[in-house]
């Protein structure tokens, strides 16, 4: 174990006793379903599902490929094109068939543009550029509606993480202006997982709409989000109280999918499995229900989702990390002192 593994172990620990990470919500556990052996999917990021095959898509800038998956995980074919991405990071599926890419990724936050990628069973390519109203972001989750309309939602290590959408008709090759429609605040969990123990519960890595529109699913390193969606309005729904399922022990879990059953889909970058937690889709469902009888949903003000993602029980990304930093840095001065000690 590292240095900082070890700091940060009782770190977590510490928030479970004083109740700071937010409890999950009932769902089974996740199960294995088959494993991604393949070694061209060793950064696999995206994942979607038509019910009898997955097409999964890797982090990184190199080339359009979509891998095209058996459901025991076998790469049957890659959908290729010619297009030449930066960095990208998730991938949906619209009704037509069309896949869309994001080519979202800007972990420097220096890119000018980002892209959106709409391409056919065929490979045909068609490029869409964005720009965002506010200056850069990194942004690995894309979401999208019953309508076809994309939603990013930025990943962002302070919280508060952006949802944009395009503010007109998409241009190609454009660029399309973004507009902020909202944000969301992702609290921290004691799940393990994540290339970054603690932290990794707060940042968004990937997301994914149900078939049917009426759920909306985000992802961070080690949990999974569903936000009601009654009303197939992916804004409104992530301002909604979600349904939390833990997906531990995934090393860098980035992808996330509904099977149009409504089990959700999970998988991480490098050596492991595609997971599934069955009738995940309906979990949120029961939950809107339940709002709707207590009297109301849990919402933002002006269109910010401010209270979405919390979990109950749970605190807010900034305090939250501020104060894991804090008694970080107990246990820190306290272990350079017994270092001092026993030399």
């Amino acid at each position: 174990m590292s240095l900082g593994r070890a700091v940060l172990a009782p770190v977590l620990s510490v928030l479970v006793v004083l109740g700071l990470a937010g409890p999950a919500n009932a769902a089974q556990a996740p199960e294995p379903v088959c494993s991604v052996t393949d070694k061209r999917l060793g950064e696999l990021s995206g994942l979607v599902s038509d019910g009898s095959r997955w097409y999964a898509i890797n982090d990184g800038g190199t080339k359009v490929q979509i891998f095209v998956l058996g459901r025991d995980c076998a790469v049957q074919r890659i959908i290729s094109g010619s297009t030449d991405p930066y960095d990208v990071e998730d991938l949906a599926r619209a009704a037509d068939g069309t896949f869309w890419l994001a080519d979202t990724g800007d972990n420097r936050k220096q890119r000018e543009t980002i892209a959106l990628l709409a391409v056919t069973p065929q490979g045909k390519v068609t490029l869409h550029r964005l720009t965002y109203p506010d200056g850069p972001h990194d942004a690995e989750a894309l979401l999208l509606d019953a309508s076809g309309t994309p939603y990013l939602v930025t990943k962002n290590p302070l919280g508060e993480a952006g949802i944009y959408r395009p503010a007109k008709a998409l241009a190609s090759p454009g660029p399309t202006p973004l507009e902020r429609v909202g944000s969301i605040n992702i609290k921290s969990t004691d799940t393990p997982g994540g290339p970054v123990a603690g932290f990794g519960s707060v940042l968004v890595t990937g997301g994914a709409v149900s078939a049917d529109g009426k759920v909306v699913a985000l992802r961070t390193y080690t949990d999974a989000y569903l936000f009601p969606a009654p009303d197939r309005d992916v804004a409104a729904a992530l301002q909604r109280e979600p349904v939390r399922v833990p997906l531990p022990d995934e090393q860098q879990g980035e992808a996330i999918a509904f099977d149009p059953d409504g089990t959700l889909l999970s998988a991480s970058e490098g050596a492991g499995p595609i997971r599934a937690v069955r009738g995940a889709a309906a979990l949120a469902a029961d939950s809107a229900e339940e709002g709707a009888e207590a009297g109301g949903q849990s919402a933002g003000s002006g269109g910010e989702a401010a209270g979405g993602a919390s979990g109950k029980g749970g605190v807010d990304t900034v305090p939250g990390l501020l104060l894991a930093v804090v008694v970080a840095g107990g246990v820190m001065f306290a272990w350079s002192k017994l270092r001092k000690r026993s030399g």
